[in-house]
């Protein structure tokens, strides 16, 4: 996996300037729900290196989560994608060591990291979330480096209207996907992540618009 990802994960929107910009940079296309999907759309922040270059962002789908303690009652219902650029291995932007490729296993650890970021179990206390989110986002990364693992299931959904394996895992958080746009010349890697929406009829395409994530 990519080191410069684990350190700044696809977490929140943001409100600074025009959300829109950071993705009209990226070198590759963004990934949400298709056309079928005809609910609330709205954008993340992107993820980029030291030297400016994205290398990864979200879309949004659903209504959009808050960081707070929630009941069962004040659940949200979301489903973000996470699009990661297809990297092999390196030079770091300051010439000083080597990035590592970006795999599944990345869009897996983003993808499982945001869901973190929007849960907060609502009998912990306040002072505790910050441990118990360090424990949790270090179980995810151990997770996303072991897609073959028993966490772990395989999953069909549509990719540009081609079925595409996923790996897939369900906590009491949420639920993680991750795999590959294997049709696609760019090469990306696709993650998603979401709760009180099923991942079982979603289908993925290429975002043809972004200002229909715009609001």
């Amino acid at each position: 996996m990519e080191t410069t990802s684990r350190s700044e994960p696809e977490t929140a929107p943001t409100d600074d300037g025009r959300k829109v910009d950071g993705y009209l940079l990226a070198a590759f296309p963004w990934y949400g729900l298709d056309e079928a999907y005809t609910g609330p759309r709205w954008l993340m922040r992107v993820g980029a290196a030291a030297d400016g270059t994205v290398e990864h962002g979200a879309t949004g789908h659903g209504e959009e989560p808050t960081i707070r303690v929630e009941t069962a009652k004040e659940t949200h219902r979301f489903a973000v994608v996470v699009t990661v650029a297809s990297r092999p291995v390196r030079p770091s932007a300051d010439d000083t060591g080597f990035l590592e490729a970006t795999s599944v296993s990345t869009a897996a650890w983003l993808a499982g990291a945001g869901l973190l970021a929007h849960t907060w179990p609502s009998q912990m206390d306040r002072s505790l979330r910050q441990d118990w989110l360090d424990q949790q986002t270090m179980i995810a990364w151990e997770l996303a480096d072991e897609l073959d693992g028993e966490g772990w299931s395989e999953l069909i959904l549509p990719v540009d209207g081609a079925p595409t394996a996923f790996r897939y895992r369900e906590s009491e958080y949420g639920w993680v996907l991750a795999g590959s746009a294997d049709g696609d010349p760019e090469g990306v890697h696709i993650g998603a992540y979401g709760r009180g929406m099923s991942a079982y009829g979603l289908a993925f395409s290429i975002v043809k618009d972004l200002a229909a994530y715009e609001g």
